[in-house]
């Protein structure tokens, strides 16, 4: 009995040893963020004047990071799902999900990307938040930023029923948001018209950015998550 009982000891430490020696390997592993959106997110080739935030987050993370951007220029909540986007999203080995939409979805009812903000774009939302959670992903919501429109001084407010709409899901469904629409707003109205003018890809363009643009909106994406997320929490340098 002596024996069975050092024996079975030796084995249980063991695997204590194996378990702790194994640890530092899983904590080491990157984290998988997958990005949804539109063209104020995605990636854009090496030679055109634009960028999306999606594009340059990667470079905030003081530890490696496997991002794929998944966002696609026009698309709303709805297309994206139309599409088999989301779908395709679904598929990714993911630990977060950033889903930011409201840009297209805010076009004219006549168009086949608008939603409403107070009806079908909450319900389309609620399908993404589900659905990466039922895969085992954290969704993170992602507010439109502004555009960089001003009038009088102020920055115009087209895009706030959206950015209020995704809060109200992140508060109904408890995941996180990054408020990017006040995040910008206040960044875009700190720097003026004239001086935030160099963060959009051209002077007729006050939607998409430049490097620069796009940087930026990434740096205060990058901060947020780090407050909301401890697992993001090596975000902005």
């Amino acid at each position: 009995m002596r024996n069975l009982s050092l024996l079975l000891a030796a084995v249980l430490a063991g695997i204590a040893a194996w378990a702790f020696a194994e640890q530092p390997a899983a904590e080491n592993q990157p984290l998988r963020i997958v990005i949804l959106g539109d063209s104020t997110v995605c990636d854009y080739p090496a030679d055109s004047p634009i960028r999306g935030w999606g594009q340059l987050l990667a470079e905030g993370f003081k530890k490696p990071v496997a991002i794929r951007n998944l966002a696609v220029s026009g698309r709303s909540t709805k297309t994206f799902i139309k599409e088999g986007r989301l779908k395709k999203a679904l598929e990714e080995p993911a630990d977060f999900a950033l889903i930011q939409f409201g840009h297209n979805d805010s076009h004219g009812k006549d168009r086949p990307e608008s939603t409403d903000a107070a009806t079908d774009f909450k319900e389309f939302l609620k399908t993404y938040v589900d659905s990466f959670q039922k895969v085992g992903a954290q969704p993170i919501l992602v507010t439109p930023m502004h555009r960089r429109t001003f009038n009088k001084g102020k920055l115009t407010e087209e895009l706030r029923p959206y950015a209020e709409a995704i809060k109200g899901v992140a508060e109904e469904k408890k995941v996180p948001v990054v408020d990017l629409y006040t995040l910008s707003g206040a960044l875009f109205e700190k720097l003026g018209d004239e001086g935030s003018a160099d963060l959009s890809c051209s002077p007729k363009d006050r939607t998409h950015f430049s490097e620069k643009g796009a940087r930026a909106v990434a740096g205060l994406v990058l901060a947020e998550l780090a407050k909301i997320e401890p697992r993001l929490q090596d975000a902005a340098k």
